[in-house]
Formats: structure tokens, C-alpha cells, sequence
């Protein structure tokens, strides 16, 4: 039944509330979410660059600035018209967005250098979805997925904060290395050899899984599948 409805709630979350998504994220981070889902643009390498789930846009304005092929993902509707409407107000015209689901990218295989999600919902280790990832990375392409943010702080305001996290599910209940080791099974089942790394930000910390497959051929073009 908890499932259920918090199955409900995010799909509302993601839909019908989308315009909520941004003043609800900074509340229960208490105005860090944006530095945690930053904290994944280092380890974002090459020219072709795929997001899963782009939500309202935040990561695809920052990587517009750079000289890359960004194409952002998302199946909900409503994620992708705020999207548009902030690469708009930032002066972004010329962007390309789809709208699919995980499990059954529109791309052709070896398309990607890193393909890349932030807090996303079960279907990051559905395989399906992980499949599809695997077909349209170049052969020695990396997914770059952060599942997590565990918030350390003491204030009153931090422990609440750590609560609402646990209830969502964007704070696991357990620790960072069972976290890592439940993602490792899932992942490297379907293939991807995997590593993770822990950041420290602002009395807190996010957990990064960048899952890499064997070295092989690049190619360079970025295609649409049609």
C-alpha cells in the first residue's frame, strides 16, 4: 500500500504538479538541490551527452553553454514544456528535447558519450532501461547516474529535512555502501562494469554510480533515430 501511493504521488509529482517540482525540491533539501544535482557535471565527458529524465531543466540550461550535442529526455508532458519555457528565458532556441521513456530510447547504438540521470525513480535500474542505455553508448561510453543524497547536518531544520527524505525515497534508509552494492548487482547484470564515489556538500552527501562499458571504438556523430 506505501508503495502504491508513493507510486501516485510521483507520478503526480512528475505530471500533473510538475510546476511544483522546482519549490518542492529546494524545500525538503532546504535550497540544496541544485548544488547536489550540480555535483554530477564533472564527470560528464565527451561531445555527444545524453539526459534521462531532464525534468524542469536545470542541468540542460548549464550544459547548453558548452560546445556539445545535449539532448535531454523525459517522458512526462509537463516536464518538458518547463523546459522549454526556461531554455527560452535563457535565450536557448535551438535545443533538442524528447519525449520517450527510459526503458525504449529513440536513438541509435554508439550514439553517446555519457549518458547521465539524476535522482531518477526505479526505472534507472529496470532492465530494460538499461538496456537501451547500453545499446546507444559508444563502447566505452559511461552512465553517470547520482540515485542519492543523504543530508548530515544537526540543525533542526536538517533533521527534518532527513525525514521527509527517507519518506520519498530520495535518502535510502540504509548506508551509501549498501546503497552502492544493491546498484552494483543491478547494473553490472546488465553488463556495466561500475565504481562509486561519495561528494561532501553542505552537510550532506550524494552518492555517484558511474557505470562504464569495456573500451572500444568512438564514433562521433549524434543521431536521432527516425
Amino acid at each position: 500500500m506505501v508503495h502504491r501511493i508513493k507510486q501516485f504521488l510521483f507520478k503526480n509529482f512528475y505530471h500533473s504538479f510538475a510546476w511544483t517540482y522546482d519549490f518542492i525540491a529546494e524545500l525538503v533539501s532546504i535550497g540544496r538541490w541544485n548544488e547536489w544535482i550540480q555535483s554530477i557535471l564533472p564527470d560528464i565527458q565527451g561531445k555527444c551527452i545524453l539526459e534521462i529524465g531532464h525534468g524542469p531543466g536545470h542541468l540542460q540550461e548549464l550544459l547548453m553553454h558548452e560546445k556539445r550535442i545535449i539532448i535531454g529526455l523525459d517522458e512526462s508532458r509537463q516536464m518538458g514544456r518547463l523546459t522549454k519555457r526556461r531554455l527560452g528565458s535563457a535565450g536557448h532556441f535551438k535545443f533538442n528535447l524528447t519525449r520517450a521513456r527510459a526503458q525504449s530510447l529513440p536513438f541509435v547504438e554508439n550514439t553517446f558519450d555519457t549518458v547521465f540521470s539524476t535522482f531518477p525513480t526505479e526505472y534507472i535500474s529496470d532492465v530494460q532501461t538499461l538496456s537501451a542505455v547500453n545499446r546507444v553508448l559508444h563502447k566505452d561510453g559511461r552512465l553517470i547516474v547520482l540515485p542519492a543524497a543523504w543530508i548530515t547536518g544537526q540543525k533542526i531544520l536538517d533533521k527534518i529535512a532527513a525525514s521527509l527524505f527517507k519518506i520519498t525515497g530520495q535518502t535510502p534508509a540504509f548506508s551509501a555502501g549498501i546503497v552502492s552494492e544493491q546498484i552494483k548487482s543491478q547494473f553490472e547484470k546488465a553488463g556495466f562494469k561500475t565504481e562509486f564515489k561519495t561528494k561532501v556538500l553542505n552537510s550532506s552527501i550524494v552518492l555517484i554510480v558511474i557505470a562504464g562499458k569495456p573500451a572500444g571504438i568512438q564514433y562521433l556523430d549524434c543521431q536521432l533515430k527516425t
